[in-house]
């Protein structure tokens, strides 16, 4: 029994270095899996660095590559290539515009907003341009949104020749704005009749003056310029789209100082007073047309020069403000 006991203690004692052993073995383990960790770790921030700088050398290089494209291409482009491009969806068309519920909004805006700058005008004339300016800044502002507040021909035909607009938009809106005038007639002629029928004196329309024949070309002039200050200001306007309230600003302004340069100019230097519009829609029914004549040439040749007047120098006046603004911001390289 003795020897049994001494044989159990030996076998302990021998028992023991080996845990030890085994202990040490897993340390190195841990340390060596440590290492490793680490070295892992080192390696993929190398290679993340590696990879970040090689994103940076692709981007700049092709940064360097667009800007290179960017520059043949405006040397390739020129002048008249950025001066004539299109600037509305490609894909406006007759057959796809009217499917677009957002049209008839747009087409609703320019009915409203013209009649209601006709009513002021009918009221007050072009003669009050301090009240002219917050009206029209009102009225843009309402109608922004809805249509871009062409409001006038002058603007719709500048927006077309600039490729700004559409031919089958423009169109619509020309016709919405002639519309929206003669709703503001009716209104009108409804409350002359009703205060006619009152009063019981007849109250007329208001219409401009008669153009006397050494005064034409006069006249005819300061419509066109007046409408290439309208047109002018409007294009400009269109670099601050984005904010509604310097828009209608911009245009507001652009017409109250055609109105004051216009009327400065035809009453001081020539006594000229109610001989001007600016805005061919309205001036259609603001009884430009002359209704009698001795014969019917005569007749139609006073329809022609009333339309050249106050419909087609406009226009074109609107449209050289347009191109005189395109030129401007090209020159300048206006982004």
């Amino acid at each position: 029994m003795a020897k049994s006991k001494k044989s159990g203690k030996k076998s302990s004692k021998t028992n023991k270095p080996v845990v030890k052993e085994e202990k040490i073995s897993e340390k190195e383990k841990k340390v060596t899996e440590k290492v490793t960790e680490k070295k892992e770790k080192v390696s993929e921030k190398k290679t993340e660095k590696t990879a970040k700088a090689e994103k940076v050398e692709k981007t700049e290089k092709t940064e360097k590559v667009e800007e290179k494209k960017v520059i043949s291409s405006k040397k390739e482009d020129g002048f008249f290539k950025k001066f004539f491009a299109k600037k509305y969806d490609e894909n406006e068309s007759i057959l796809t515009i009217f499917k677009d519920k957002r049209v008839y909004g747009a087409l609703l805006g320019e009915v409203f907003g013209t009649m209601m700058i006709a009513l002021v005008i009918f009221t007050l004339g072009l003669y009050q341009p301090l009240y002219m300016f917050f009206v029209l800044v009102a009225i843009v502002v309402a109608v922004y949104k809805l249509s871009g507040a062409n409001l006038n021909p002058i603007n719709t035909v500048g927006m077309m020749a600039t490729r700004r607009m559409s031919v089958i938009r423009g169109v619509l809106y020309l016709l919405a704005q002639v519309i929206g005038a003669w709703f503001a007639v009716l209104v009108m002629t409804g409350f002359l009749n009703a205060s006619a029928a009152l009063s019981g004196t007849e109250v007329e329309l208001p219409g401009m003056a008669a153009i006397e024949e050494n005064y034409y070309w006069i006249v005819s002039f300061l419509e066109f310029l007046g409408a290439t200050i309208v047109g002018f200001f409007f294009a400009r306007a269109q670099q601050v789209r984005k904010n509604t309230l310097a828009f209608a600003a911009i245009v507001a302004g652009g017409v109250t100082i055609a109105m004051i340069v216009v009327y400065l100019l035809s009453y001081t230097y020539f006594g000229l007073q109610g001989n001007f519009m600016m805005n061919p829609a309205i001036a259609l029914l603001y009884q430009i047309l002359p209704q009698a004549a001795d014969g019917v040439g005569e007749l139609l040749l006073e329809i022609g020069k009333a339309l050249f007047t106050y419909v087609l120098f406009p226009m074109v006046g609107g449209v050289v403000g347009f191109y005189l603004s395109d030129a401007v911001s090209v020159l300048a390289e206006e982004k």
